[in-house]
Parts: C-alpha cells; sequence; structure tokens
C-alpha cells in the first residue's frame, strides 16, 4: 500500500464505528455509569472484532492501518453529518 494510501473501508466497518462513536457520545454526556457505558464498550469490541476479521481476510491489509483508517473516516462522516 502506498504511504498515505487509505485501505478500502467497507460500509458496515463505517457503520460500526459511527455506532460506536454516538454511543461514546452518549455514555460520555453524563455521569460515569457502568450502564450508560454498556452500549459504547459493546459497540467498540464489535467494531474491534470486525476490523480484525476484515484484515486478517483481506491480502495486503494492515488491521492496525485499518483500524485507525475507520477511525477517521467515521470521525470525517460525522462531522459532515
Amino acid at each position: 500500500m502506498a504511504k498515505d494510501a487509505r485501505p478500502e473501508i467497507p460500509d458496515d466497518l463505517l457503520r460500526l464505528q459511527r455506532a460506536a462513536n454516538a454511543a461514546q457520545r452518549e455514555a460520555t454526556a453524563d455521569t460515569y455509569s457502568p450502564e450508560a457505558w454498556r452500549p459504547w464498550l459493546e459497540a467498540s469490541e464489535a467494531v474491534q472484532r470486525a476490523v480484525t476479521e476484515h484484515a486478517a481476510a483481506t491480502a495486503g491489509v494492515s488491521r492496525y492501518e485499518l483500524e485507525m483508517a475507520v477511525k477517521v473516516a467515521a470521525r470525517e462522516a460525522d462531522e459532515a453529518a
């Protein structure tokens, strides 16, 4: 992969990360409680599993680079919305 080139980001990974971002905003909007944070933690775990599976199934894709690209793309999509 060329330097500064993002790996291809499947729509499902982008949706999962955006859901995790939304859950994080909701969880951190109020005082901490395990119940309030559970959706964020579960959404984050789902993102991690999906990124790991996608990277493992895709030749030449670094798990770390994919994760970072997904986070950046989700943040950009959230800011554009």
